[in-house]
């Protein structure tokens, strides 16, 4: 980290080195607030900031009202209606250690001290003198600001928060939004109700957002705060109701026909009117619990649902807050303790490419070690070549690392300004790098692919997903055996596994190994050559097949040698596998080694009979309400929705009581546990053969 600036004495450095940082912050606020694309990460703002505030702290001619640090926010664009907030949103004041935290405490006291009387100034004002402060603690999400104005319960306007005075009409925007009730569940409704919130993504939400656009080729969202912004400032409100948005509500502004003596008196009011408020905000009583929820909230954040960056601390009781007043910019009452940041900045140096089990081509970057969030990154995916071309990364550059939650790290983009003269955009080799053999494209996808089956990188991927439950579910046959069979050169391509009968003796002499264990495995094995047709597909690699077109496939054609002939036109007729899954599927038998492998296996008695489900599903899960979190073996979230959706389901973005079940693969995210909290069922990969099937859960 680098050293800390320090203030120059004469007023003529001071002023340059103002004017400077002041650009800077102004064009990072514009950037951030308004076009939803942060030039630096929130660290670096911070540090800027801080060091405009002791600039001016030393030369206080340089605090004018035009200073960035007197002013909230940006102001808003011309692409919106205006709308004035009834009272102004006002920014807050950030402490980054425990003794800021005291230190603004410390402040509080003396200030309540004079107010009540007890000391001419706080400079005479005793911690004794002040009156007992109560704080309320809240989560502080890193999403969107939002001013929700209610007249006589009825939501009247949503607002951005724009200058902090006037803001952007995003009214029809917050409608679509599930969190955001427009009529107030209250008896006597108040006849004016200004609600402060935020909105922001869920994480997994963002993450399986994200996904599918990598996969069609698109740019990937930088963060969930720039996407929440942008999702809400989309001028047709569908598109907004495309996006699974939520809010948290965390506060009241101007209010007419109903009074709150504390803070938390008036969230609870929220709550009970139907609005989300956060449920793990707390009262504490001295700043040692404050100190005691930052630590534990600090340690869990990437257990939460949704992005924080901190804890905003506020005084509980609204007559102290009266007393205690504003600044020109923020609230004396309450400050914002910043967690350490998500992003930071390190050198990319290299982009090298993976290959998995279905060949696909995957860049990831080399980085120069940097701790994120307390995780030392040295490599991240890069997804395909579209999205290295996106986000305009290069060898040699400066780049922004971002880890939050369960999300992946990722390499957010470049720092443009301290790019090297010499750094080139970056291309997809010709060749795999583990086999040499060409890598393509198809036509109309994101992906590079290496079509050769033998490929080493690709073995060991493959043998575990050929053994596994959606594909020929071979018992025994998992990676630390796969890798083991490798190893001793047992086994080095798919149809190796039929052979390995032969290789009996071999088996018992691997360390560890028993005429049981050899026996069990053989047994499988011999299980698997009269797999369902279907199974057979799914076992084979095939892109973008899973298992509900594999058994499409299989009902349509019957055998494997028919599928193998069959033209790309006559497989994108079949009604729900189309011009895409056609082209892989063509193209993967058209490979000669891979039809040289499928005819090992038929010689080696793969008998591949017709799929074993029954011709008609539609209709099978009408009326039900599913929800998907994590991986599932065999399927991309877009396979499975439609397979869902094709069977009458409805597939959604959150669970609630309405939801029929949630399907979880490995690695769920907090979908699961707010499945388990509210008691609805939990279907494993091995029950969603069954409710694909029969459209029942398991019992």
């Amino acid at each position: 980290m680098s050293a800390e600036p320090t203030v120059p004495a004469d007023l003529d450095t001071a002023r340059r080195r103002h004017d400077a940082l002041a650009r800077r912050v102004r064009d990072a606020r514009y950037r951030y607030y308004v076009l939803d694309d942060a030039p630096i990460t929130d660290a670096e703002f911070d540090r800027l900031y801080r060091e405009l505030e002791e600039l001016e702290a030393a030369h206080p001619a340089l605090a004018s009202p035009t200073s960035p640090t007197r002013q909230v926010g940006a102001p808003p664009t011309t692409a919106f209606a205006e709308v004035t907030h009834p009272q102004p949103m006002l920014s807050l004041d950030n402490a980054f250690s425990r003794e800021e935290l005291e230190a603004w405490a410390e402040r509080i006291r003396k200030g309540l001290a004079v107010a009540a009387g007890a000391a001419d100034d706080e400079e005479a004002a005793s911690p004794d003198d002040a009156p007992r402060v109560r704080f309320v603690c809240e989560r502080k999400v890193d999403g969107v600001a939002i001013d929700l104005v209610y007249r006589d319960g009825v939501l009247t306007s949503a607002a951005t928060r724009g200058d902090g005075r006037v803001g952007e009409d995003v009214t029809a925007q917050i409608l679509t939004v599930d969190d955001v009730p427009y009529r107030l569940d209250v008896a006597d409704p108040p006849g004016l109700l200004e609600v402060r919130g935020e909105v922001y993504y869920p994480l997994e939400a963002f993450a399986e957002m994200n996904a599918e656009r990598i996969e069609a080729g698109e740019a990937a969202f930088k963060n969930p705060r720039n996407a929440a912004s942008g999702a809400l400032r989309q001028k047709d409100p569908t598109v907004t109701a495309r996006r699974p948005l939520a809010v948290w509500c965390h506060g009241v502004g101007a209010v007419e026909g109903v009074s709150f003596t504390t803070h938390h008196q008036a969230l609870g009011y929220l709550a009970d009117a139907g609005l989300p408020v956060d449920p793990r905000t707390e009262v504490v009583d001295d700043v040692d619990a404050v100190w005691e929820l930052i630590e534990r909230w600090t340690a869990d954040r990437h257990e939460v649902a949704f992005e924080i960056d901190g804890v905003v601390v506020k005084v509980d009781d609204l007559a102290q807050r009266e007393a205690l007043g504003f600044t020109s910019r923020a609230p004396r009452w309450a400050i914002a303790f910043k967690m350490p940041p998500v992003e930071e900045a390190t050198k990319l140096l290299a982009i090298e490419v993976n290959v998995g089990r279905t060949g696909k081509a995957t860049p990831f970057a080399i980085l120069q070690p940097v701790l994120v969030a307390g995780v030392t990154i040295t490599t991240t995916t890069l997804h395909n070549e579209a999205q290295v071309r996106a986000k305009d990364v290069r060898v040699g550059d400066t780049v922004m690392v971002r880890r939050a939650g369960d999300v992946i790290p990722e390499v957010v983009g470049p720092v443009l300004d301290r790019r090297p003269a010499d750094a080139v955009p970056w291309s997809m080799p010709d060749h795999c790098p583990f086999c040499g053999e060409p890598l393509h494209r198809p036509e109309g996808e994101a992906h590079h692919f290496c079509e050769n089956v033998d490929c080493p990188n690709r073995l060991l991927g493959s043998l575990e997903h050929l053994a596994s439950r959606t594909a020929l579910d071979i018992e025994g046959l998992g990676e630390e055996t796969v890798r083991l069979l490798v190893d001793e050169g047992l086994v080095s391509d798919l149809a190796d596994v039929f052979r390995l009968a032969e290789h009996r003796d071999r088996l018992l002499a691997l360390p560890t190994w028993g005429p049981k264990r050899v026996d069990n495995l053989l047994a499988g094995i011999e299980a698997a050559r009269t797999r369902p047709l279907d199974r057979v597909l799914v076992a084979l690699n095939i892109r973008h097949l899973g298992p509900t077109t594999a058994r499409l496939l299989a009902r349509e054609f019957g055998s494997l040698a028919a599928i193998r002939s069959a033209d790309p036109d006559d497989i994108a007729a079949i009604d729900g596998i189309g011009p895409v899954i056609a082209a892989a599927v063509h193209a993967w038998f058209a490979t000669p080694r891979n039809a040289e492998l499928v005819d090992e296996l038929a010689a080696l008695g793969v008998t591949a009979g017709v799929a074993d489900t029954p011709a008609s599903t539609s209709g099978l899960l009408d009326g039900w309400r599913l929800v998907l979190t994590g991986s599932l073996d065999g399927w991309t979230r877009p396979q499975l929705t439609a397979a869902l959706e094709d069977r009458g389901a409805t597939v959604t973005s959150a669970v609630s009581s309405r939801t029929s079940a949630v399907i979880a693969g490995s690695d769920p995210g907090a979908k699961l546990t707010r499945a388990e909290e509210l008691g609805v069922p939990v279907v494993d990969e091995a029950g969603l053969e069954g409710l694909l099937r029969d459209g029942e859960l398991p019992s």
